[in-house]
């Protein structure tokens, strides 16, 4: 503890980081300001009520960061972008010209950034009407005329491209990744309602389940932070080799292979999938027609976010995203290449064909545990939710997933910054 407040002090000493700091904190304070801004022609009694009900809505929430409960103007929040981030990320292993713009360096980043933006409007639009039918179908929000919904969809369209130049705001001129940042800001607001809420219905069984959640929150905590860290680090030897009249001496380096190559992205893609049956079903349920109707009904209750169906369905899910995008995002392939290229190769391996096949075993082997955590994770508020009763579970595995991420990633570059402060005295 000792060593975290000396740690503060010297961030908070430094006039640069001390700016960024305060920066960072102002772009919250006017996140938070809009997110109590509530949009016009709203129940947001009615509102809350079909949010306790859908953990569709309850997951777009999260990403919103916290404005779609109170349907702020921010209602969509970063739901579109962090899509849109997700396919160009998944495009850049399909389309040659898009994995070209990753090997550019920053003038790349740029690049695919800027298409990650343009790719945000046509999402957030058919967003933006996919949540109006939903509402008007709920009963939520009031039939509106043309005029009124063109400028109910921009409305929309224009908070979630705020919220994003807010993110990139907190990038260039703040600590750490903005866009995360701001759902990290989202879920910890959360908390105090959710522990406002479950204090109200306190007794003295209830007590000691509640104190059970405390502990097992630290220690799947502390299981996540050994996840995110745990990295097999391969050997890689370079030889001597000449290149013109240069002679390149040989070196040694590591391959990090990180036990959780994916991040949240399984659970986002698991849940979205899962959830989806859940939704149809609201949508067939107040249908006239008697058929459509029962397979409504049918649909709601199977996919029941507390039954042991909808979890099991999720489980396997998790894990069979989690084999798939560390598929995407580590081509064992082309890493095998780039060492022969380079000249280097593994110790007691061959370079090409044989590489490859090592470094696709240790992957595998890898991807089991962590794609079994991520699994064990996912479903994990709602088995602790059954055995103890403790219904509000404050913050599911992707919001643990998320703020331990972030807190994690933003210490490492204040530590980075603090580091850099020390070299320049040498200069």
């Amino acid at each position: 503890m000792k060593n975290i407040i000396e740690r503060i002090n010297n961030i908070l000493a430094d006039p640069r980081l001390r700016w960024k700091v305060l920066f960072t904190f102002g772009i919250f304070f006017v996140f938070r300001v809009f997110a109590f801004l509530p949009s016009p022609a709203v129940d947001l009694a009615r509102m809350k009520s079909l949010f306790a009900q859908n953990q569709f809505l309850s997951l777009l929430d999260i990403f919103s960061g916290g404005t779609l409960v109170n349907f702020s103007v921010m209602a969509l929040g970063l739901s579109p972008y962090i899509n849109a981030s997700i396919i160009i990320q998944l495009l850049t292993s399909v389309l040659p010209k898009l994995e070209e713009l990753t090997k550019e360096g920053e003038h790349g980043r740029a690049k695919l950034n800027q298409y990650t933006r343009f790719l945000t409007i046509p999402i957030t639009l058919a967003q933006a009407v996919g949540i109006y039918v939903l509402l008007q179908n709920q009963k939520v929000i009031s039939p509106l005329n043309f005029i009124q919904f063109i400028s109910f969809i921009i409305t929309m369209m224009a908070g979630t491209m705020i919220l994003v130049w807010f993110g990139e705001l907190i990038s260039e001129f703040g600590i750490g990744n903005g866009i995360s940042l701001l759902i990290f800001t989202g879920i910890v607001a959360r908390i105090p309602i959710v522990f406002t809420q479950t204090a109200l219905t306190v007794t003295p069984e209830f007590m000691i389940n509640l104190i059970l959640v405390a502990v097992l929150g630290i220690v799947v905590v502390s299981g996540v932070v050994f996840i995110n860290e745990a990295v097999r680090k391969i050997p890689i030897y370079y030889a001597k080799r000449i290149k013109g009249n240069r002679i390149y001496q040989g070196a040694t380096n590591f391959l990090p292979l990180k036990l959780n190559q994916t991040g949240m992205i399984p659970i986002i893609f698991a849940i979205s999938f899962v959830l989806f049956p859940q939704l149809i079903g609201s949508f067939l349920s107040v249908v006239k027609n008697p058929a459509a109707a029962s397979v409504g009904k049918f649909l709601t209750s199977v996919f029941n976010p507390s039954g042991f169906f909808y979890n099991f369905f999720y489980f396997i899910l998790v894990v069979g995203f989690t084999f798939f995008y560390t598929m995407v995002v580590f081509n064992p392939d082309k890493i095998s290449q780039e060492i022969q290229k380079h000249g280097g190769f593994i110790p007691g391996i061959r370079p090409g064909s044989a590489t490859k096949e090592y470094l696709e075993k240790i992957l595998y082997r890898l991807t089991v545990v962590g794609a079994l955590f991520l699994g064990i994770l996912a479903v994990l508020p709602a088995l602790v939710s059954s055995i103890t009763g403790v219904k509000n579970i404050v913050i599911g595995g992707a919001g643990i997933l998320i703020v331990v991420s972030v807190v994690l990633e933003t210490f490492k570059q204040l530590e980075a910054q603090m580091v850099m402060k020390s070299y320049d005295k040498f200069l």
